[in-house]
């Protein structure tokens, strides 16, 4: 690779484009990619990106707006959320929502960034009670058709003759090579929600016999804020307790969100309206009001896929897919039973709760015994309990919450908020998370994944000099005490970021992004065989333009550069260039191109594309090795209440014969992929 080459190209490509004119930068799909990139469960970010599309295609009334609809919006942060209820209280009814700018705990580009989620509506200084009639004539009613496919071959689709199926049967699908999924959705304001959603992945049969597609689901959920039934769902759901040592299956926080998002708060129930079929919950919860008090019930039951032994559970198969015989065996082999409570106290800016779980299995879960593993979960069943506590000062915020599992292990973490001003904001957090300790559906702030064998602490702020400069940065050092699968011995992680903002105008801006992270793994010395544990490192930079001219067109150009280091072993490099060119005007048309080059040395020093999605689709790929992406998507509002989208994608390797390997094996250096998206709104 011609580094001195590299480097001068990603100099110029940044320079493209350097004008200013009106326009708006902000756009909460790239904020959220920044996440994406931090590699969290991408269930909890389909389930982030599905709930901020429904918002924003039904805006919230800033003078309608509850403090518990603020509270659920998973952009704002708890301070960020009190503060602009407490402004609402006493300012309605609003005129305009630039009036957010009044808020003193929203920065400005807080406030660009949520902006799509509101509009002034009529002021209403009473709820209005549920009437059917309403419900039944102003209900909104949605229907989501959509359809994905490879059109290049893959291995697994591929015609074998039966002598070698009969010995290999895995290596054929059993279904077609096309994902599909269809969505109804009907709502009457936030008190009423109805949907149904059916989904078959690639490879898996359209219609198995007395099965239907692979997956189904639906929920039902009715809402009334002050009345003594504050909420009742049905069908599957998704819950949230304290800082999620216990129970989390609703969003994760990741490193860069925390530095202004860093304290959770307990959710009543929300919808699984996603085509993930792990990490939620299917059964029935309820929400008592006692004011000041509020309990939560809840109990799911459901068949999980499971790896099985000896008809144990050696692990939870979690990635959905039934597509081969050996898979197709494995779904809904075991059986799950969870029930919980949450007793919440809130009065004024004190909350405190208490909750409890109880997890157990038709099967006893028993992974082999390994030395990484020895503290994992063994048994038939499981339970955790905690209590949680946050207070809200004028511009700080205290909270944690402090958790204990059934063998007696005890885990805590406790957060730390200051936002003096608009312009500032830091964070500070601890966690202990015991060898021992275990959590199914926890999922709390950590740099492992898993509330278990962890301790760190974390220091986040942001800080706005300018009305042009902004900057970002955190810092984490996490502890693990015990071994982890590929690691040996107790080790260390350290994980730093900058980012950096300068804005031109409301059209233009240009940020620095800097990643740093440090950890541990087995390795081994040059021209030796015995295994040993040494640090890695891993160096990211990015530099990216946007531009936002009047009339519809925005322009993103990227350069980013990757160095992973091994120490006393290998140094490998990458970089990538991208643009995008996109048109969001006033028509029927809409549209994004998207082209990248990218060139890395392997998977360790992987780079992932900044496309743009269609609608409901939750797709970012990452690339290694030497090649080009191009993507073109399309979008035609047909009526106000019917539109079609269509996106493909095509992707070239210049230093590879094939592409994936088993099953998704690819013969040749290209890919093709096509997907559409239909909505009807009635």
């Amino acid at each position: 690779m011609n580094r001195p080459l590299v480097f001068r190209i990603l100099a110029c490509v940044v320079c493209l484009d350097l004008f200013e004119v009106k326009g708006q930068t902000n756009d909460w799909r790239s904020y959220v990619q920044e996440m994406a990139e931090e590699e969290p469960d991408e269930t909890i970010l389909e389930n982030m990106i599905e709930e901020l599309i429904q918002l924003e295609n039904h805006p919230m009334n800033l003078n309608a707006v509850t403090r518990d609809a603020l509270e659920r919006f998973p952009l704002l942060s708890a301070g960020e959320a009190a503060g602009l209820a407490d402004f609402l209280t006493k300012n309605r009814p609003v005129y305009t929502v630039y009036e957010l700018r009044n808020v003193p705990s929203l920065s400005f580009n807080k406030i660009q960034l949520i902006l799509p989620f509101f509009f002034v509506g009529e002021f209403e200084p009473q709820e209005a009670s549920l009437r059917m009639r309403d419900v039944l004539r102003y209900g909104k009613k949605e229907l989501q058709i959509r359809l994905d496919k490879t059109l290049t071959e893959r291995a697994g689709y591929r015609t074998y003759p039966d002598s070698v199926l009969a010995r290999y049967p895995n290596r054929k699908y059993a279904g077609e090579d096309f994902y599909h999924s269809l969505r109804f959705a009907f709502s009457y304001r936030e008190k009423v929600q109805f949907g149904v959603i059916v989904e078959k992945d690639a490879g898996e049969p359209l219609f198995r016999p007395l099965k239907g597609f692979d997956h189904d689901g639906f929920y039902f959920i009715l809402r009334e804020e002050k009345g003594f039934l504050k909420n009742v769902t049905l069908g599957d759901y998704r819950l949230s307790f304290g800082q999620g040592l216990i129970v989390n299956n609703d969003f994760m926080i990741s490193k860069s969100w925390a530095v202004t998002n860093i304290v959770r708060r307990t959710q009543a129930p929300k919808r699984h309206f996603s085509a993930a079929e792990s990490g939620f919950f299917r059964g029935g919860a309820a929400v008592f009001n006692l004011n000041p008090v509020s309990v939560t019930l809840f109990y799911s039951r459901k068949p999980i896929d499971a790896n099985l032994s000896d008809e144990e559970i050696t692990s939870f198969k979690t990635d959905g897919y039934h597509r081969t015989p050996l898979e197709i065996s494995k779904k809904g082999n075991t059986r799950e039973q969870v029930a919980g409570a949450n007793v919440n106290y809130r009065k004024d800016r004190l909350q405190i709760g208490a909750s409890a779980v109880y997890y157990s299995y038709n099967r006893k879960d028993n992974p082999a015994l390994r030395d990484y593993n020895r503290y994992y979960l063994r048994g038939y069943h499981h339970w955790n309990a905690s209590v949680d506590y946050s207070y809200r000062f004028s511009h700080l915020v205290v909270a944690g919450e402090t958790a204990v599992a059934g063998n007696g292990a005890v885990a805590t973490l406790n957060a730390i908020h200051y936002n003096p001003s608009s312009r500032l904001s830091v964070s500070l957090l601890h966690r202990y998370f015991p060898i021992s300790y275990n959590a199914l559906y926890g999922q709390a702030f950590s740099e492992g994944g898993k509330v278990q064998n962890e301790q760190g602490i974390y220091l986040g702020a942001t800080c706005s000099l300018s009305s042009r400069i902004s900057l970002t940065s955190y810092i984490d050092y996490a502890y693990f005490p015990w071994m982890k699968y590929g690691v040996d011995t107790p080790s260390h992680a350290i994980d730093g970021y900058f980012l950096g903002t300068y804005s031109f105008s409301d059209a233009s801006k240009l940020d620095l992004r800097y990643k740093f992270k440090r950890k541990e793994k087995n390795a081994h010395y040059p021209d030796d065989e015995s295994t040993t544990v040494l640090p890695y490192y891993t160096h990211k930079l990015r530099l990216r333009f946007a531009h936002v001219p009047e009339k519809g067109w925005y322009f993103r150009s990227a350069a980013e550069a990757v160095r992973y280091r091994q120490q006393y072993v290998s140094e490998e490099f990458g970089y990538q260039l991208s643009q995008q060119i996109g048109y969001r005007g006033k028509g029927k048309m809409t549209g994004e191109m998207y082209g990248s080059y990218f060139d890395t040395d392997s998977y360790q020093t992987r780079l992932y594309s900044n496309e743009r999605n269609l609608l409901n689709t939750f797709y970012i790929p990452s690339f290694y090795g030497q090649g080009a992406r191009l993507a073109l998507s399309l979008r035609c509002a047909v009526t106000s209440k019917f539109s079609v989208s269509v996106k493909g994608a095509f992707t070239h390797y210049f230093d590879r014969d094939f592409i994936g390997t088993g099953t998704e094996k690819i013969d040749g250096s290209d890919r093709t992929d096509v997907y559409m998206y239909i909505r009807w709104k009635f």
